[in-house]
């Protein structure tokens, strides 16, 4: 509730262009010495895209007392409210609903887009056995966002069709932004799976989130974790084989440095702001970003510095009560 009152307060201060109060000496000299911040979808009937990872809520940040912890608290609340990108009321829809697993790479790439540019939604969790939450549908996959009673699907265009409706003046993508989304689908996410799956306890650790996600019964919980534990155990060593993966971690960690190569110096592949394809990279990757693989990814490459500005540009979730 504080920190989205002070949100509110940082958004406030913008839209009315008011300068911010003098610092004194002392403060002035502790804010110099803070730093800045710095496919295919997933289907249950297919092996190959069974992407189940856990979703674990980010570690708390501790903020550090005096002065200058108030003021690096100050701004980065301010930073987040001018990284969002809010399109125009008229263009916001009245209903958006998000079909998903909670740990879904694609379905996070998704929540990616709809939390930096604010768009309130409600998420549905779906039993990737029975899948009987979506039913309703004929697409048996997930993403599936529905806008105003709009059924979309595929992850990727789904992205590119509400980047289209919000900012029909700036949808153009570049022939870079387009590269990297491809590289998005069709290698980094082959990357994740052989390195949370590679034993069976990481496996069964990896669905305790399903005990914490969607209106599903003990038995149901139970059938998930257990059932999809063994699956993606396999699956993950079939996937290995079929990517000529022989070394998880080295594979997922050339990927990151692939990725903060391409950002060739830029706080973002979009320059001072993300674009589409920093915002796939960022959803993909959330999923396993505080899980063991995911800390040896940023202790082992340069990805976290990128990391951090991506949290801070999208700040909050979006998301609202279904």
């Amino acid at each position: 509730m504080r920190r989205a009152a002070h949100r509110v307060i940082a958004q406030s201060l913008l839209r009315r262009n008011l300068p911010p109060p003098p610092l004194s000496a002392a403060a002035a000299s502790a804010q110099r010495t803070i730093p800045t911040a710095a496919a295919s979808d997933f289907t249950a009937s297919s092996l190959s895209r069974r992407w189940l990872f856990p979703l674990p809520a980010a570690p708390s940040r501790s903020v550090p007392f005096g002065l200058a912890g108030a003021l690096s608290f100050s701004l980065t609340l301010v930073t987040a409210a001018e990284a969002k990108e809010p399109p125009a009321p008229e263009l916001i829809p009245k209903d958006v609903v998000l079909y998903q697993y909670e740990a879904c790479p694609f379905c996070n790439k998704v929540k990616a887009f709809l939390d930096y540019h604010d768009i309130p939604y409600k998420v549905v969790e779906v039993n990737p056995l029975s899948k009987k939450e979506i039913k309703w549908s004929d697409y048996k996959k997930v993403p599936i966002l529905v806008v105003d009673g709009e059924q979309l699907t595929e992850s990727s265009d789904i992205i590119k069709n509400l980047s289209h409706r919000f900012r029909p003046e700036n949808s153009i993508i570049d022939e870079e932004e387009a590269k990297w989304l491809k590289w998005v689908d069709d290698h980094l996410v082959h990357t994740l799976s052989p390195n949370i799956y590679r034993t069976t306890s990481e496996a069964l650790e990896s669905f305790d989130y399903i005990s914490k996600n969607g209106n599903f019964s003990t038995t149901e919980k139970f059938a998930v974790k257990y059932a999809g534990a063994a699956i993606m155990y396999m699956v993950s060593k079939k996937l290995k084989k079929k990517y000529n993966i022989t070394d998880e971690r080295a594979a997922l960690y050339e990927a990151a440095q692939t990725w903060t190569t391409a950002l060739d110096g830029r706080d973002f592949l979009g320059g001072s702001k993300p674009n589409l394809a920093d915002l796939a990279v960022f959803g993909v990757l959330r999923p396993i970003r505080y899980l063991k693989a995911g800390k040896e990814m940023v202790e082992n490459t340069k990805i976290g510095e990128w990391y951090e500005r991506m949290e801070i540009a999208i700040g909050e979730s979006a998301r609202i009560a279904a």
